[in-house]
C-alpha cells in the first residue's frame, strides 16, 4: 500500500484503503472542526459499527488526559489488536491519535487524513506521534508510520486563511533547508493566492527525502527543526495567553531569530538573512515581544529535545537551502538573536 496518498476525491480514496485492509472494527477521530467541516465528506463509506469519538481542538488539549479520554472510549468500544484507527484533523489530532492507536494495546494500525495545511506539508510524514507534558511540546511520544496517509486537497476548501497562513511556513521552511530555488519560487507577496498542490508534493518529497536517510532524528533529519528550537518556545509560552501563536506563526519568529544565529555561527550572509526576514515579515508581519517575556523562553528553549545534556543544539543555515546540525548555542545568543527580532521594524 502506498503510504501516502495524493488525493482528489478524499471517500474514493479511503473506500480503496478500507477495502484492502483487513480489520475487525474502525475508530474515527476528529475534532469539533473536523467533524462539522471534513467528516461530512468521507462519512458514508464508514460501515455502520464504526465509532466515532470527538475531542476539543488545539493544541492545549494535546494532553495525557485527553489521550485517558480516547483510550477510556477505545476500551469502552471493546477495540481489539485487529482494530484500525483513523485520524481527521489537523497536526495536534494526528499527533495524539497516532501515540493512542500506537499505545493502546501495545500498538493497532492507524490512518491518518491530515486536515490542514500545516499537517499536510510537514506532520502527515515522519511518523513523529506524541503529546504535550507539563507544559513541555511533544515531550511524550514514539516513532511509528501509520498504514497509509491520505493527503486530501478538498479539505483545504474548509481553512479559514490564518491556518492556512500557519501551513505556509513549513513550506517556507523547505525551502530554506533544502531547495533555494523552491524558496524563491515562493510568493510572499500574493501568498494567499497560492496552488497549494504542487507545493504539497513538493514539500514532501524534500521531507520524505529527509526522513528516509533519518529516520530516529539521530543526524540529518534534525535539519527539519530549523527555527524550532526558538519557535517551539514561543509557541509554549503564548499557548494559554491573549497573545496565543499559531504553530506557524510562531516558526516564523523562531526562523528569523535563528537566520540570524546562522549569520553569527555559520557566516551565512546578511543579505541572505534580510531576504529570509523579509520574507517572514511580508507573510506574518512581526509579533510584540517583551524583554519580560523573555526569560521564560529561554527556560522553554533548554527543553528542546535536540539539546544533549546541558547544550542547546540548533539546526543552522550555511546558506539558503543548506542547513547543518548539532551547532551549540548559549542562553546568551539566543537572547541576542531574540533582540534582533525585537529591534527590526514594523512591517
Amino acid at each position: 500500500m502506498n503510504s501516502i496518498i495524493f488525493s482528489e476525491n478524499a471517500s474514493v480514496d479511503l473506500t480503496a484503503v478500507l477495502g484492502e485492509i483487513k480489520f475487525s472494527s474502525l475508530f474515527i477521530l476528529t475534532d469539533e472542526n473536523t467533524k462539522e467541516h471534513c467528516l461530512p465528506l468521507v462519512e458514508e463509506v464508514f460501515p455502520s459499527n464504526t465509532t466515532f469519538y470527538t475531542i476539543d481542538s488545539g493544541e492545549k488539549n494535546k494532553t495525557i488526559a485527553t489521550c485517558m479520554n480516547i483510550w477510556a472510549a477505545m476500551t469502552e468500544a471493546q477495540l481489539d489488536r485487529k482494530a484500525l484507527f483513523i485520524n481527521i484533523g489537523g497536526g495536534v489530532l494526528g499527533d495524539m491519535g497516532g501515540f493512542c492507536a500506537s499505545i493502546y494495546k501495545r500498538g493497532i494500525r492507524f490512518i491518518n487524513m491530515p486536515t490542514t495545511l500545516l499537517s499536510q506539508v510537514d506532520a502527515s510524514v515522519g511518523g513523529k506521534l506524541g503529546v504535550d507534558f507539563e507544559g513541555l511540546k511533544n515531550h511524550l511520544g514514539v516513532f511509528n508510520e501509520p498504514e497509509t496517509v491520505i493527503v486530501a486537497s478538498e479539505f483545504l476548501k474548509t481553512l479559514p486563511q490564518h491556518e492556512l497562513r500557519s501551513g505556509f511556513a513549513e513550506i517556507i521552511k523547505h525551502g530554506l533547508i533544502r531547495d533555494k530555488k523552491y524558496f524563491e519560487s515562493l510568493d510572499f507577496e500574493h501568498w494567499e493566492k497560492s496552488y497549494w498542490t504542487p507545493l504539497i508534493h513538493h514539500s514532501v518529497e524534500i521531507k520524505k527525502a529527509v526522513v528516509k536517510e533519518d529516520p530516529k532524528e539521530a543526524g540529518l533529519r534534525k535539519i527539519l527543526n530549523f527555527g524550532h528550537t526558538i519557535g517551539h518556545a514561543f509557541e509554549t509560552y503564548f499557548l494559554d495567553g491573549p497573545r496565543h501563536l499559531l504553530h506557524g506563526e510562531a516558526i516564523a519568529v523562531g526562523m528569523i531569530c535563528e537566520a540570524w544565529l546562522s549569520h553569527k555561527k555559520l557566516n551565512l550572509s546578511m543579505a541572505e538573512v534580510e531576504q529570509i526576514q523579509a520574507a517572514f515579515l511580508k507573510v506574518y508581519g512581526k509579533i510584540e515581544i517583551l524583554e519580560t517575556d523573555l526569560p521564560a523562553v529561554l527556560d522553554f528553549c533548554l527543553q528542546d529535545k535536540k539539546n544533549e545534556g546541558k547544550e542547546l543544539m540548533f539546526s543552522l543555515l550555511r546558506s539558503i537551502g543548506d542547513c547543518t546540525y548539532n551547532i551549540p548555542i548559549t542562553r546568551e545568543e539566543i537572547r541576542e538573536a531574540i533582540h534582533y527580532y525585537q529591534n527590526l521594524p514594523q512591517t
